[in-house]
């Protein structure tokens, strides 16, 4: 029976060419959407799931306490763990963590051996390493290639490579006890013994590491020895280890009795109060959300944005199944009435139609895999993510898509099959069923399904808007600074930073550079460095947590930031020391100055010190985005560095051939640092780099409702299609009586168009509802404003029109002869 089924199944796919090729195209397409999409949300939800006893373990946060709420965040101080360890015996084993914070780019450099390659080829900037506890192995799991997880970091002085590293540094050569030179802003210079080599996983994780160095031998060492207290200093990972059978929450309902013994008297004297809480590792990436932590956090909003999307082409799609199904039923209705008569009952009818639909969907999930594996490439490209999956994994999602196309053939099939089946063989045999394409149920349905399908395409069209209109916004911003043309370039050796001054001396007197400065940190990077200020007239409880750069004379004119009041750092001005500072006007306002030109000359106080320590304020500048437009400006100071070890040039550029330009400096920077390798970025760049996530976003969401678009014209072409078919003869009769061509197409086409209306008037609030939300997630965002809907609804009303004209333009010029001949 069921092979007599896939027969009469395949016979009518094959008979009806185009209804099958718009069907398993439309399938296939939403099949693959949604197939890319949940792989991309598999692997967010996958994050640090390979950790051992990954249940247990727990990162410390920080909440501050603030009188305008709580700021918080991953980072704490270096004692916490320690502490935490001895009061609690429900922590089994901590360990620590913090970031090369002041290196985008360490220097690595391969020591010379008695087979040492090209000193070009062993030399480079890396980015992203960490310092880690000896214990870091034990909590985290990653695939050592060489060496020995367990023991990699229990000496000084060890480091620990990415695989892509090793390889770059030593070639096929091993790796293991082999010597690297590091230099680095946040740690020093040494030289390091490789004692590991990993490779990358296939399971995600919150820490995106490349190298781990050991606390032990570095700078960073020596200033962690000489810090006793928990109030400040609040830089570095903390994860705990807890013992099984504790209850976390327990645990951390005891931490406000840890804060009160262990910092309260630290707090007091800094002027400041906070709190401490748990996270469990498994819920890093998509269930917190806080200012800074090892990498950035995932977003559960990208992922129901989507997951939505994955949804829509998936239910649009079967959406195009239905209608055609039942569009064809008058085609179909004749035959039920036969096999009827013949003594077909409706479960056997129920079941051939919904075979013919699993046949379908079976065809579509074959093309949609093999799509799938054509299009990941681009997807990854496009995303940002490695969908990196084992043959086990591979083998359960493919399962998993699988049952997803069977139950997307049953779902689309199930009302052709019962509407279809239902028919009763008298009145379809008499030609009172199915003659104009179903009964009036059928009709409504249709309608109602067009109005869905329409509106989950222009919900997507608007939040395309929408989100397009809000990166631009982010890209065209005034910053506050000049950010073009403006080349950064990194001075990580001591070397490099000493030959400062000549590169300046040598790159002013170029005609393409307008000026020089440099700087410990540039807009859009992090900086971990700040204090609490307070003006004069103010104490310690009115103090307000202000980032601090140190700086040249020459850098604030070189980034052309605004000045409110006084004067900028200058050479003309020898008497300056870092006992001067500039502010922002966000800072001036908060220690309570009355004006910008009234801050001029004044103290501003900060916490440094047993008794604070007094700088006098010179100048006064516009409020700037030091960070990205996800966060409202906050205080900010400039301070003159004595010691000149800056770790950032940043040269103005003027406009022309940035190319020679480029080259010039090159040629320059390896006349002083020959050793060293010359690598640069610009600035606008670097600033965009905050925004990844929402550029890959808005790309994501952009293919996908251009093919969720696709797929509904697909169905409405279809339905066109079957609308003419079904009223040809109307048409020629009406051609005969007189009937234009524009009024031929105008009476085909008002129908489609009412109901696309509909759909825009349905989809608009809805849309409105999820971008208001999104936009929710930036402190400066744009208004969405009434043009986007009317945009979005002449789009839908163009798209529906020219997918629809077609079939209205060869119905109004048929030879209406044709059309009447039969009768």
């Amino acid at each position: 029976m069921l092979t007599n089924y896939l027969k009469i199944a395949w016979r009518n796919l094959v008979n009806n060419k185009a209804f099958s090729f718009i069907n398993i195209v439309g399938l296939s397409a939403g099949l693959s959407c949604c197939m890319l999409i949940c792989l991309y949300i598999y692997d967010e939800l996958s994050y640090d799931t390979q950790h051992p006893d990954v249940e247990q373990l727990y990162q410390v946060g920080t909440a501050f306490i603030n009188p305008d709420g709580e700021r918080k965040t991953a980072a704490t101080p270096y004692r916490l763990a320690d502490a935490m360890q001895q009061e609690y015996p429900e922590v089994g084993s901590t360990t620590r963590l913090v970031g090369l914070f002041g290196d985008d780019k360490t220097l690595l450099r391969a020591n010379p051996t008695g087979n040492a390659m090209n000193s070009k080829l062993a030399v480079f900037y890396e980015s992203k390493g960490y310092l880690a506890d000896s214990s870091f192995f034990s909590f985290f799991r990653y695939n050592f290639v060489e060496g020995d997880g367990s023991k990699a970091l229990a000496n000084p002085n060890s480091i620990v490579l990415s695989e892509t590293i090793a390889r770059n540094l030593f070639g096929g050569q091993p790796a293991l006890n082999r010597t690297i030179h590091v230099e680095s802003n946040t740690n020093g210079k040494g030289d390091y013994t490789v004692t590991g080599v990993f490779r990358s996983g296939t399971v995600p994780t919150h820490i995106d590491a490349r190298f781990f160095l050991s606390y032990a031998g570095g700078g960073l060492s020596q200033y962690i020895n000489g810090t006793t207290g928990m109030a400040s200093n609040n830089m570095f990972f903390t994860y705990l280890k807890l013992k099984p059978g504790t209850d976390a929450r327990k645990l951390e309902a005891k931490l406000p009795t840890f804060v009160e013994k262990y910092m309260r008297k630290d707090l007091a004297v800094a002027g400041l109060d906070k709190k401490q809480f748990l996270m469990a590792v498994r819920d890093i990436h998509l269930h917190t959300d806080l200012t800074h932590n090892v990498t950035p956090n995932g977003s559960l909003t990208y992922l129901y944005i989507l997951g939505s999307i994955a949804l829509f082409t998936l239910l649009i799609a079967c959406i195009n199944f239905m209608n055609l199904s039942t569009a064809r039923s008058g085609k179909r209705a004749a035959e039920v009435g036969v096999r009827k008569v013949l003594g077909a009952g409706q479960t056997s009818l129920v079941r051939q139609f919904l075979s013919e639909a699993l046949l379908l969907s079976l065809f579509a999930f074959v093309l949609a895999v093999g799509l799938v594996w054509l299009m990941t490439p681009v997807f990854e490209r496009v995303s940002g993510k490695t969908l990196h999956f084992s043959v086990t994994q591979r083998l359960e999602l493919l399962a998993s898509f699988f049952g997803i196309s069977l139950f997307t053939g049953l779902l689309a099939g199930s009302y052709p099959a019962f509407y279809l089946s239902s028919f009763k063989p008298i009145a379809v045999l008499k030609g009172g069923v199915g003659r104009v394409g179903g009964s009036l149920a059928a009709v409504s349905l249709r309608k109602s399904l067009v109005v869905v399908q329409f509106t989950l395409s222009v919900v997507l069209m608007i939040a395309l808007v929408v989100i397009s209109q809000q990166m631009r916004y982010l890209r065209s911003a005034d910053l506050g600074f000049a950010k073009e043309q403006q080349l950064i370039i990194p001075l990580r050796s001591e070397t490099a930073k000493a030959a400062y001054p000549a590169l300046k001396q040598a790159l002013i007197g170029t005609a393409q550079v307008k000026s020089v400065g440099a700087s410990a940190y540039y807009p859009g990077i992090f900086n971990p460095e700040d204090a609490q200020f307070y003006g004069e007239g103010q104490t310690k409880s009115d103090a307000e947590v202000t980032k601090i750069n140190r700086v040249d004379p020459d850098y604030l004119q070189t980034m052309e930031i605004n000045l409110v009041a006084g004067r900028l750092f200058s050479a003309a001005f020898p008497g300056d020391t870092n006992n001067r500072i500039i502010l922002n006007e966000k800072s001036v306002k908060e220690m309570g100055f009355a004006s910008a030109q009234a801050a001029i000359g004044k103290q501003a106080i900060s916490d440094w010190g047993q008794d604070g320590h007094r700088f006098t304020i010179v100048g006064v500048v516009k409020d700037f985005h030091f960070e990205d437009l996800h966060v409202p400006i906050t205080p900010f100071g400039f301070m003159l560095n004595p010691r000149g070890n800056y770790n950032y040039a940043v040269i103005n550029l003027k406009a022309g051939n940035t190319q020679t330009m480029l080259q010039t400096l090159e040629s320059v920077w390896q006349r002083l640092n020959p050793a060293e390798p010359f690598e640069y970025s610009f600035l606008d760049a670097d600033f965009q780099k905050n925004y990844e996530a929402e550029n890959r976003l808005s790309t994501l969401v952009s293919y996908f409702t251009f093919i969720a678009i696709l797929i509904s014209c697909l169905g409405l072409f279809g339905l066109a299609s079957f609308n003419v078919e079904q009223r040809v003869k109307e048409i020629g009769v009406r051609k005969v009586l007189g009937a234009t061509v524009g009024s031929v197409m105008v009476l085909l086409s008002k129908d489609f168009l009412k109901l696309v209306l509909i759909a825009v008037v349905l989809a608009s609030p809805l849309a409105w509802y999820a971008m208001d939300r999104w936009l929710q997630g930036f402190a400066y965002k744009i208004t969405i404003e009434w043009w986007v809907f009317a945009l979005a609804g002449a789009l839908a009303v163009g798209i529906a029109l020219f997918t629809v004209s077609f079939q209205s333009v060869k119905a109004a010029l048929m030879n209406p002869v044709k059309s009447l001949r039969s009768e």
